[in-house]
């Protein structure tokens, strides 16, 4: 299981590892596989005025990517990071594994809570068939320190990008495709294997008591929207914003919609 010291260095560490800006209501943004914090740059741009919109690297991006870890050691994680941006509690804002997150930080610190967006994730365990496809792609870096081959790389663009977007901004997807092939394959295994395994959570669902907003690209490759419409009648509070023309990093994507959906939501229910 996970090495403590890698959750301890979100307490200790933490201007090293967040983009911090503005004041206000605390929101955390998570990213997802193979993202980093900068994914998070037109969201902490626009909330900036009124909020303190917080970005931060999760482990697999930092030094401490090699131990094995999962979801709930992720959610330590941020707790640890709250303690080191001196909150009790936030807006947590999470893109697909990043959002897998935050629905297990709201179960494990639901004190810590005041409400949710989950972005392009869902609250079940992907397909097995889909399960084994990825094991397959990430195995044969489980030992591997030198950078993820660039043609790895450029074969995950499917996943994180909708169609519009490779039609219509190639620039932004190449400009991912030159950050993933730096790097470690074993970061990105463990990174994938953190969520794989991961359980079905909509049975506790209902444990989530706080506003959420379910953020998604109607193009989204990886993760369609009608995967994520379920935590809709599931969770207590939840609404639903669709991303015209984004895929799976809908934020990225999409920004000004995204922006406008996550705005808009704080400013009405916080």
């Amino acid at each position: 299981m996970s090495d403590e010291t890698a959750t301890a260095m979100y307490r200790t560490r933490t201007d090293a590892l967040t983009t911090d800006v503005g004041e206000g209501r605390p929101v955390v943004f998570a990213h997802g596989t193979l993202m980093d914090r900068t994914m998070f740059e037109p969201q902490l741009e626009a909330l900036k005025d009124e909020y303190r919109a917080v970005a931060y690297d999760l482990r697999a991006r930092t030094d401490r990517y090699a131990p094995e870890y999962d979801l709930w050691d992720l959610a330590d994680d941020c707790a640890a990071l709250l303690d080191g941006i001196g909150e009790d509690n936030a807006v947590i804002a999470g893109m697909s594994m990043g959002g897998f997150m935050g629905l297990r930080f709201a179960l494990e610190y639901p004190e810590r809570v005041d409400g949710l967006v989950l972005i392009d994730s869902m609250a079940t365990p992907h397909p097995e068939e889909e399960r084994a496809e990825y094991e397959a792609l990430v195995e044969p870096y489980e030992d591997v320190l030198d950078p993820l081959p660039r043609e790895i790389a450029a074969g995950s663009t499917g996943e994180l990008f909708g169609q519009t977007t490779h039609e219509e901004n190639p620039e932004l997807v190449e400009a991912w495709v030159d950050r993933w092939a730096t790097y470690p394959g074993r970061a990105v295994h463990h990174e994938l294997n953190s969520w794989l395994g991961r359980e079905d959570v909509t049975d506790r669902l209902s444990e989530i008591d706080v506003p959420v907003l379910i953020v998604h690209g109607e193009e989204d490759p990886s993760i369609a929207p009608e995967q994520a419409e379920p935590m809709v009648e599931e969770l207590p509070d939840a609404e639903m914003a669709l991303i015209p023309e984004a895929g799976h990093t809908s934020n990225l994507e999409g920004p000004e919609a995204a922006n406008d959906a996550i705005r808009t939501f704080l400013d009405e229910r916080f």
